[in-house]
């Protein structure tokens, strides 16, 4: 990792700046030794927030994550759901970024094959875009800066005989196949969460940090949630606000004189997707190249629908959780995917959107798309240690994660052995259902066989629960079941295929509170439901919301 002492970072390769010299005690203090009721106070519940979260409780330190809303709420369940190392980013120099990402890739797939599998994606080769020997190039460093033993390397197919090709208008003759990998996103959100909190974290949703003052002995932070208001002290706070980063520097920490401690600017771009009715097939993804140098993809989504994105658009406003989509984005999404479709997309097929706010590093860049995705750790050790995660992508969540915990170990003195790597995400051990000896080395394959254990274990299962739970929970299906014996077991269907007995899980172990967290968070069934059956559901989540004094989702 690169390391700045004192010279702006570049924003073309992660950087890891310190504001002040680190200061390490001669003998390492040990958790108690401040008197603090915890060692860690991170700020933000997003796909980093709750990875650095997981990796310092592994480590054994005491952690407490607050968030706002709920977890994964904003930028984390707004991405277009890929590991992947960015093909794109290889025309902008960034081969450091994409090299980490391709190294990472794997490593989740094996994590947690329950919600990340792989996927194979189609380039039709469109000769005004990009010529073919330069896509070639891209694709053999694209297969040869990381070591793969999970994912087939890349090809050119015909697309007159290709399956893919079916669907694309028939200018388009020759193509590109390359692999990458899909995650549920905000459900490896909740993973982190829930592993982090086994470790010994305590998780707080709907609690807003609304001051963090320090001093030299540490942080004195006010958190304002369900319960009211309540007052932590802690040794270190890691700053993983996400697009609310600068704000919570500018706004909410203080020094001990009362002064801001902000020292850089985000740059907020806002991207946007659109869901319409399932356009192919098959089970490729595309990527399309667009006149303006950017790149859309099309995605198997849900089963019955495709996910179809993203846009690079500076945040018009100062609120980053107002974000949503304009008529433009649509149109322009619309458009771009019509270049190449047999089958026009229009507005009217849209049948669901999303807007995420990415906070990236601002480098001056004219072009957003240009930005770097790379992201960068500040150590600001004035007083009680403070460090702040700036830019980053979902696939590189582990390795940022694993690099803020090593720098909260040398900022308190206390350096602790990295351990995440190879390490299973909450429900992705499968080998108590498939046997360990009988594991193979493609993640879906286990996956698969994975399923067929659960349907022998629950055969009263209807096929698509079985297959619906066993992606969501992984190994952890058979704590939802429970000792339910039979369907009617499972409660009452609250709408179709949603039964109280998992609606009663997500309440209680997955910080679950609302319709929404239900529908468009800890799963994606808000697309499958009328909207009297999301109501229904809703209307269930306030029916049995827990009570004040259970300390509701915390």
């Amino acid at each position: 990792m690169k390391k700045c002492e004192s010279e702006e970072p570049s924003s073309r390769a992660l950087s890891h700046i310190r504001t002040d010299p680190i200061l390490v005690s001669e003998s390492p203090s040990s958790s108690t030794a401040s008197g603090a009721e915890c060692d860690v106070l991170i700020v933000g519940g997003g796909i980093n927030g709750c990875g650095i979260a997981r990796d310092l409780a592994g480590r054994g330190w005491r952690v407490v994550l607050c968030e706002k809303d709920d977890l994964a709420a904003h930028t984390s369940s707004s991405s277009t759901k890929l590991i992947h190392g960015g093909l794109r980013y290889l025309e902008y120099y960034e081969f450091s970024l994409v090299r980490k990402a391709l190294q990472e890739r794997e490593v989740l797939l094996k994590s947690a094959p329950h919600i990340m599998w792989p996927l194979r994606f189609v380039m039709p080769h469109d000769p005004s875009m990009r010529p073919a020997w330069m896509i070639r190039i891209g694709l053999f460093m694209y297969d040869h800066l990381a070591r793969r033993e999970v994912l087939p390397g890349s090809r050119t197919v015909d697309l007159k005989r290709h399956e893919a090709g079916a669907s694309l208008k028939p200018e388009f003759k020759r193509g590109f196949v390359y692999s990458d990998g899909w995650v549920d996103d905000a459900r490896l959100v909740v993973l982190n969460a829930l592993d982090a909190r086994a470790r010994g974290a305590k998780v707080l949703t709907r609690t807003r940090c609304v001051s963090a003052q320090r001093n030299a002995e540490g942080w004195t932070a006010v958190l304002e949630g369900p319960e009211g208001r309540r007052t932590v002290r802690a040794r270190a706070v890691v700053n993983a606000a996400g697009p609310w980063a600068e704000a919570f520097l500018r706004g909410v920490a203080r020094s001990a004189q009362g002064e801001a401690l902000a020292t850089r600017h985000l740059r907020l771009v806002k991207g946007s997707h659109i869901v319409v009715p399932r356009v192919f097939g098959h089970d490729h993804a595309y990527i399309f190249q667009n006149p303006d140098k950017r790149i859309i993809f099309a995605i198997p989504y849900q089963d019955d629908f495709t996910l179809i994105g993203t846009t690079d658009i500076e945040l018009q406003g100062d609120d980053p959780g107002a974000a949503h989509i304009s008529d433009d984005e649509v149109d322009y999404l619309c458009t771009q995917a019509s270049r190449y479709f047999r089958k026009p997309i229009t507005a009217a097929d849209v049948v669901w959107t999303y807007s995420g706010v990415r906070p990236l590093l601002d480098d001056a860049s004219g072009d957003p798309s240009a930005v770097t995705r790379d992201y960068m750790l500040e150590s600001n050790t004035a007083a009680a240690p403070l460090l702040s995660v700036w830019g980053g992508k979902i696939t590189t969540f582990r390795k940022l994660a694993e690099d803020a915990a090593d720098e909260v170990g040398r900022m308190l003195g206390e350096t602790r052995a990295a351990w995440t790597d190879g390490a299973f995400m909450a429900g992705g051990d499968l080998s108590a259902w498939i046997g360990v000896t009988s594991r193979t080395s493609r993640p879906d394959d286990d996956f698969e066989r994975f399923v067929d254990a659960v349907r022998t274990k629950f055969p009263w299962l209807e096929f698509n629960l079985a297959r619906r739970l066993a992606r969501a929970y992984g190994a952890r299906v058979a704590d939802v079941i429970g000792d339910a014996q039979s369907m009617d077991d499972m409660g009452e269907a609250v709408a179709p295929g949603l039964h109280e007995r998992e609606l009663h899980y997500l309440r209680d172990e997955e910080w679950a509170c609302s319709g929404d967290d239900v529908l468009w968070r800890r799963s994606k069934l808000g697309l499958h439901f009328t909207q009297v059956e999301r109501d229904q559901v809703s209307n269930w989540m306030r029916a049995h919301a827990r009570l004040k004094e259970e300390a509701p989702c915390s």
